[in-house]
């Protein structure tokens, strides 16, 4: 008697392993695009800016050099403690940032700032008419 083959079929258990590990690894790679989003800012209109609210604000300036707050010079170390004491974290900062500075100076800047939850920011930009 002749034996009856049974019919070829594919083994799905590789398939279904790399699903899953093609599963775990974007998983675990879209815990990392949130730390991209720290930073987002948006950006004012320089058009629309009222000189008047600008008296009331705090204004940080920052050049490659030196950094300011509120027109006196002061180091890293004083604004970190200074931004620890500010209490309405909703309170526009003014940041004025020279074309020069590198980016590990402003990144050092904003990551100080991120890290008292400061993040209604204004940056300032050369106007049209004048320069503020």
């Amino acid at each position: 008697m002749r034996k009856r083959r049974e019919p070829l079929t594919a083994d799905l258990t590789p398939l279904i392993d790399v699903v899953f590990l093609l599963l775990i690894f974007f998983l675990v790679s879209s815990v990392f695009k949130k730390e991209e989003l720290a930073l987002l800012l948006n950006l004012p209109e320089t058009e629309n800016f009222d000189e008047n609210v600008q008296k009331q604000e705090m204004t940080i300036e920052l050049s490659e050099s030196d950094i300011a707050l509120n027109g006196e010079n002061i180091s890293f170390e004083v604004l970190d403690s200074k931004c620890a004491l500010i209490r309405r974290k909703t309170r526009p900062i003014i940041v004025r940032i020279d074309e020069e500075v590198t980016y590990k100076r402003v990144s050092k800047l904003f990551d100080l700032l991120q890290k008292y939850n400061l993040n209604n920011l204004m940056l300032v930009a050369k106007n049209n008419r004048e320069s503020l």
